[in-house]
């Protein structure tokens, strides 16, 4: 949470200076409290694993948060019972006249198709493209990172070598950035994809920038300016036991498959897997919701539209002035 301090109070600017987020007495006075509205649209085959996993992140905090779930229509998940999709989820149709203040569009298991080709992806197209107006700020996970970078932004996917399986450390690239405030100089995540994104894309695009990357699986996260719309090409909400279970999976039905890296002790399946990511995925759902959506949405959420439109209308301006 930020630390409140009086308008003119010499040290205000210099914990602004040191990225320290400061409320400043006006500010303070005159906010409204009331529960953050987060809509969690779950393209994954496990939909109650998921939903768990994120909404065990999105409660680690001080905040108060109603999730709601979002499925595309049409589709009944193989691996959830119709029961449980009756009773907590949501379609389009059911949620496209309301505002949010956060979103979260995970990721699915299509990545070897073309966009286009997806079977629900003039759906999700409308789902996104929606979300720049009725949403505050958009967190989008590994596919559905990707998507929304193609969908945005023109960046496709590329193929990989070999899948990027494992868990890897990576570092801020992006020293001012409050999404990783209060990380360690190092941090851990797991990937599982065979796909990425071009860091030379992301660099050529203006309205973007990197946050944080990794030697080894690249590029980990995205963000426009204001932070509206993040993305996230890795799986820090998995738990400790995510990555073994689909190395099984894979392993037992013969796959091309190897042991995910710095996953196992000394690389042996047969120990237990170490949880290394548990702490700094905690972290980075908790500043997304308390600087990006928490301290950021308008009380009322029927202004997020005519802010969307001001800021719009904002930058129009400043390019023009260019």
């Amino acid at each position: 949470m930020p630390i409140r301090i009086p308008n003119e109070l010499p040290a205000a600017g210099v914990l602004e200076s040191e990225n320290i987020f400061v409320m400043r007495e006006t500010r303070a006075e005159s906010q409204q409290i009331r529960p953050l509205r987060i809509l969690v649209l779950n393209l994954m085959p496990l939909k109650i694993v998921t939903e768990t996993q994120l909404a065990r992140l999105l409660g680690n905090t001080p905040i108060q948060v109603e999730m709601e779930l979002l499925t595309v229509s049409g589709r009944q998940p193989k691996h959830t019972p119709i029961e449980h999709m009756v009773a907590f989820y949501q379609t389009f149709d059911d949620v496209k006249d309301r505002n949010f203040d956060g979103m979260v569009i995970t990721g699915a298991p299509v990545e070897h198709l073309p966009f286009e080709e997806v079977d629900y992806w003039d759906e999700l197209c409308d789902i996104m493209e929606w979300s720049t107006t009725h949403v505050h700020s958009t967190f989008h996970i590994c596919w559905g990172a990707q998507a929304a970078l193609y969908y945005h932004y023109g960046i496709d996917k590329i193929p990989l070598p070999e899948k990027m399986f494992g868990v890897f450390p990576h570092k801020v690239t992006h020293k001012g950035s409050i999404l990783f405030r209060g990380f360690d100089d190092t941090f851990m995540v797991p990937h599982s994809r065979h796909t990425g994104i071009s860091r030379e894309e992301i660099i050529n695009t203006p309205e973007l920038k990197i946050l944080a990357e990794s030697e080894e699986a690249g590029v980990y996260a995205i963000s426009t300016d204001e932070g509206r719309q993040i993305f996230i090409t890795g799986h820090s909400e998995y738990d400790p036991d995510t990555l073994e279970k689909e190395y099984l999976r894979d392993k037992n039905a013969g796959l091309p498959i190897h042991v995910p890296y710095n996953y196992y002790p000394n690389d042996d399946d047969t120990k237990r897997p170490v949880c290394t990511w548990r702490s700094s995925a905690n972290l980075l759902y908790s500043n997304w919701l308390n600087y990006f959506v928490y301290q950021e949405t308008p009380y009322d959420l029927s202004e997020v539209q005519k802010l969307r439109e001001e800021r719009k209308h904002r930058k129009v301006r400043s390019h023009e002035d260019k």
